[in-house]
Order: structure tokens, then sequence, then C-alpha cells
């Protein structure tokens, strides 16, 4: 065996930059952050060969000292930290002082850098001396022939043109995340992109485009330890890739698994297949609870209360979720006056109220909910995993519990089943009959004009029923077009938010087990049950350790007793481990009740009238999320009448 040796510094440093440098856009990130941390308002690019030949990084930041230039190309030589307490609150992008000594080592290296009482810049070369040069304030970081001398890292690089993708991505990623710095970006010495300092909604657009900015919809939640903002786009702009997801912690973007999964809890019930979601996040929380030197690169981190993080995020965004189809439907009620006087004269408003959208109170006294008779009935007996047996303290034994189908005076009793009392009471509640108001509604005028016959000339969001088409869809008039809505769908949506209210505002019922489970566990999962047993029994579990690796469960949460508990336990386990919270009991629950609502939203081919689809209507209107149905198809689309007059070339 060879004998124990100190290695040589240039080999360190190759050791360091095989964890910090993989690729040209490696570089890239380290150079563009450094240039971030010293308060740069103007970074240009300069790319040959996709980076492979050259990658240079001007700043007009505070610069650096001649007399620290050679200290600045030393491992762990920074000005960001000093102490232990320094790393626990870090406020910059960079902070080990490992990046330029890492990129000195496997390239050729010119660092020219100028400050603001310098009277002349100073360069520091691959010679290690330290000579005058012309420049500007700031630094310019010039990088040539990656890889030149290390043969076994060169062979890994990808073609220019891959390469030059990677090396825009990262661009990307520091130019969403600083909004306040403009940006040039030269690819063999031709422009590539100029993006300009501007608002985060304006960085957003130049770097993302129209179609990303135009299904965005702004986030802002928190309070002074964590705050956060952004844009999260509708469900339906979701994607198939996952190309689109940008979280920022502090301005560093990173992959967070708590995060991540608290974005895929708030997009659960709008989101159509596989179809995934986009978004730009800037988490900006104190930095005493967060730890960013957690990875190499810097690429995760990891939260003190990764539950907190977790509610703020799967709030915020759901949130958000809620409130989209509201402006949706409020611009699509509303109408530029001056287009509608010059389409209809007569039609004309006396006064501003008349484009005034529907205050929430007004829907409420104006709802028209749907007659009894216009509700699907359940098709059959419930099932099992939707009738969960009736504990002896709530009913005595052999008592049923008549379905909503049971219920009516025309239900025959094949379709009767039994249902708890819990299920029966959220069902009545989400199941609001849509009957017909004293209020008469819109009647449909052919020349096309909506005669709104209501006290204050009310202007419906949705617009107004006029005919119902193949059974299927709802043809609405607004001021300024017409909707089509899938009636089943758009139904599907109202009761299932309706049951989800229902049982959202009761404590999660317990069901004891007869005969208690004992099932094998971790020890990771069995100190978890020991740590956590308070969250848990909240949550509807009853169980303790039944030795080094195995779990006694005593009782489980009513609503989902029937299902498989051992893969549902080691589930809710894994989330608390992994994000310190669990949303899969909710997810397991809105499975349920979504195949309820399902079953109890109108059909197709159902007949109904005009009160009961301008109730429809309505109701649409007061529930979140209204635009999508349960399993994120879209409820219902609009057409302007320019949309139309571009179908009949009317204009042109």
């Amino acid at each position: 065996m060879k004998s124990i040796a100190l290695l040589d510094d240039r080999l360190i440093s190759q050791i360091a930059a095989g964890e910090v440098i993989e690729r040209p856009a490696s570089v890239l990130k380290e150079l563009m952050e450094n240039a971030v941390d010293a308060l740069a308002r103007s970074i240009d690019v300069r790319l040959e060969a996709g980076g492979i030949r050259r990658i240079a990084v001007i700043d007009d930041g505070h610069g650096i000292a001649s007399e620290e230039l050679p200290l600045a190309i030393k491992r762990h030589a920074t000005s960001k930290i000093r102490s232990l307490s320094d790393l626990e609150n870090v406020y910059s992008m960079g902070f080990r002082g490992e990046a330029l000594a890492s990129i000195a080592s496997v390239s050729r290296l010119t660092l020219i850098s100028r400050t603001g009482d310098s009277q002349n810049a100073w360069q520091w070369s691959a010679a290690g001396q330290v000579e005058p040069a012309s420049g500007p304030v700031g630094t310019c970081v010039d990088v040539r022939g990656l890889f030149d001398d290390v043969p076994a890292r060169r062979k890994f690089l990808r073609t220019e043109a891959t390469e030059l993708a990677h090396c825009m991505e990262t661009l990307t990623r520091i130019a969403l995340s600083h909004p306040d710095v403009a940006f040039r970006v030269f690819h063999n010495d031709k422009p590539l992109k100029h993006w300009a300092c501007g608002s985060m909604m304006q960085r957003v657009r130049d770097v993302l485009g129209d179609e990303f900015s135009n299904q965005a919809v702004e986030i802002d939640s928190g309070n002074a330890l964590a705050r956060l903002t952004g844009v999260v786009t509708r469900p339906t702009a979701a994607r198939a890739r996952a190309d689109r997801q940008y979280l920022f912690v502090n301005g560093r973007h990173v992959r967070d698994r708590t995060v991540s999964h608290a974005i895929r809890a708030a997009y659960a019930d709008v989101l159509h297949g596989d179809r995934q979601p986009a978004y730009v996040l800037f988490l900006n929380i104190e930095p005493h609870l967060v730890d960013v030197n957690v990875h190499p690169a810097k690429h995760e981190v990891r939260f003190r209360d990764s539950g907190a993080v977790h509610r703020l995020v799967q709030q915020a965004v759901t949130t958000a979720l809620a409130s989209m189809n509201k402006p949706q439907a409020e611009q699509a009620g509303r109408v530029d006056r001056s287009e509608s006087e010059t389409r209809n004269p007569a039609s004309a408003p006396d006064g501003p109220d008349t484009h005034q959208v529907a205050s929430p109170v007004a829907h409420q006294q104006a709802s028209l909910p749907l007659n009894e008779p216009a509700l699907a009935p359940l098709s059959g007996q419930p099932t099992s995993s939707l009738a969960p047996p009736v504990q002896q303290s709530q009913a005595a034994p052999g008592h049923s519990y008549p379905s909503p189908a049971a219920s009516r005076p025309d239900a025959s009793r094949a379709q009767r089943g039994t249902w708890t009392p819990g299920q029966e009471s959220a069902w009545q509640a989400a199941h609001q009959p849509l009957r017909e108001s004293a209020q008469p509604p819109t009647q449909y005028v052919p020349e096309g004009t909506v005669n709104d016959h209501s006290p204050d000339n009310q202007v419906w969001p949705l617009g107004r029923a006029v005919a119902q088409i193949h059974g299927i869809y709802i043809l609405a008039q607004t001021q300024d077009g017409m909707i089509l809505v899938d009636m089943h769908a758009a139904h599907e949506r109202v009761v299932y938010e309706r049951l989800k209210a229902s049982l959202d505002t009761r404590s999660v019922a317990r069901q004891g087990l007869l005969v208690p489970l004992v099932m094998q566990a971790s020890e990771i999962e069995v100190a978890t049950v020991q740590s956590h047993s308070e969250t848990l029994l909240q949550m509807g579990f009853e169980m303790t350790p039944g030795g080094p690796q195995s779990l006694i469960i005593r009782a489980v949460p009513s609503i989902l007793a029937r299902g498989d508990l051992e893969s549902l336990v080691h589930g809710v386990l894994q989330d608390i481990i992994e994000v310190g919270i669990s949303a899969l009991l909710t997810e397991r629950r809105n499975e349920l009740l979504a195949t309820m609502a399902c079953h109890g939203a109108v059909r197709a081919n159902r007949q109904l009238t005009l009160p009961e689809m301008n109730a429809l209507l309505r109701q649409m209107e007061q529930t979140e999320r209204a635009d999508q149905c349960n399993h994120g198809r879209p409820t219902w689309v609009h057409w302007r009448l320019s949309d139309l007059d571009k179908l009949f070339l009317r204009g042109q």
C-alpha cells in the first residue's frame, strides 16, 4: 500500500471542481452568482461554442481591489462569511469561496476588476501576476478552454447546441430571480438575448413569453418570517413536462421536495391526467430558518420547519387557484362601454353601475337552485368505499340510513343503500336542490340582446342561459359574447366543493378496529409515530409502537376504514418523514368525494329549464375552481363578440 501523503493544491482544486463544475453551465452559474453578489445592475455574458471554448461574464458591480485579486483565486477565500454564525445566516448567493479556484484548476482563467476608488483596472492571469489593465468599474471573468487539460472530463461534454441550451437555462433561472438586473447574452459574437430591468411580471413575460404570462396569476402570501410571491399558471395551461417549474429560496434556484409536494397537493383537484403545473415562485425566508449548505452545487436546501413551509405554499397556491375562475368570469361579464354602445345604442346604460359585476351578496340572493328531480340519482347501491360501516356509537345495530337517491319520492327499493349519518348530512348539504326562484329568469330575445329584468340591471359574470344544446351543453349570453358550459362537469365541481366544505367543518371521525392491526414498520417510522403521536391522533389515527420494527393500529379515520390500511399508514408516515406534514388523508378523502360528486351531478341528456340552467351558472360563480371539473377538464369556454366577428369576417 502507498503511504499517506498530502495532495497537491491543484489536485485538491480539481477534486473540488468535480463536485461543483460539471459543464459550462456550472461555470456560468457560479460566475453569475458572484456578479449578483457584487450588486451588479448590468451583466453581459459572452459564450463561444456553447461555453466550451469561452465563457466571459462582465458586470458593473463594486469590483475587487488589486491586492485581493490573488486571494480571490485561492480555495476557501471569500468576503461573504467570517464565522459559523454567518454560515447559519447566509444572505449571499455564494459563500464557500471555492468557485473561482475550482474553475481556474480546469481552465485558463483571466480576472480583470476595478473598484470605484481605483484609477484603473487590474488583471490577474494564470501566470499568477497582477498587472494594470483598462476597464470600467466592475469585474470581467474570462474562462477559456474548459477541461482542455482534463481529457477524462472533456469527453463527457455534449454537443455545442446541447451545452448552449444548458447555459441558457441557467441564465433563465438567474434572470427570473433578479428582475432588477439587466442581462445581455452573446453567442459566437452574435446577440442572443437582452432582458432589461423591470418588474417581476415584466421579467416573466420577457423570459418565458406571452403564452406563460397570459395564463399566470400572481401570489403574495406569508408573514415577516416567510413570504411566498410569484406566479402560478392556470390548470388549463399545464404542460406534459415539468420544464416550466422555477422555485427560488432567498433568490437561489433550488429543487425542494417539501415545496414540490405542497404545489402538487394544491393542484390535485384541477390537473388533467399527468399534466404538470408551471410556476415561478419566490420563497423569502429568514436565513436562520433554512440551511443552504446541504448540496455541493447548492441545488437543495433544508428547512427548519418544513411543515410550516408546506402549509404556507399549499394554502397560497390553493387560494390562487380558487380565485382564478372569478377574475375570468368577471372579465367575461364586462364589456367596454364604447363597444357596447356602438353595437347597440338603444341598450346603452344610464350610469356606471351597469358595468359592475354582481357582488357575492347579490349572487346569493339571486341564486336559483335546481329542482331535486333534476339531480341525477345514484346508480345502484353505494359501493363499500363510499359507505364506511356505522360505528356502534353512531347508530343502533342494524339501523340503515337511506341514500340520497332513496330519499326521493320516485326512488326504487333497489336504489336504497346504507350510508353513515356523516355521509348523509354531507350529501344533503352539498346537494342543495335546484329550484325555480320567485324572480323571473331572463327571457331570450331573438334579436340577440340580453333583456335583464333584475331590479338593478345586474350583469352576471357567466351571463344568462338561452338554450341547452344536445342535452350536454348550456349556451349563455353575456354582454360581450357567449359562454358554453359543460353542465355535468360544472355541476360536478359545485357538488364536490360543497361536499369538501361540509366535511372540513367537522373534526375527523375515528373508527376503532375490532381487532387491532399489527404491521411491520421501519425503525424511522416507529420513531416518527413516537414523536408525532398528537399529530397522528388529530388526523384520526390511534397507533403505538409494538416493537423495534412494528406498529399497533387501534383506530383509523372512519371515512377511509375500508381501504388498504397498511399502505395508508406507510404513506402518511413517509410524508411526515420527508416534508413534515401529510396530505395523503385529504387526497384519499377527496377521491371518494369526487366519486360521490360525479354520481350526484346532472347527467347528459337531462333536460333543464332556463331557471335551472341559470341556477347552475349562478352557483358556478360562487364556487371555487368552477372553471374546471374534479378531473381537470374545463367546464366552460368563452367567445367574445370580436371572436365571433372574425368567424364571419365582419368589419374586415
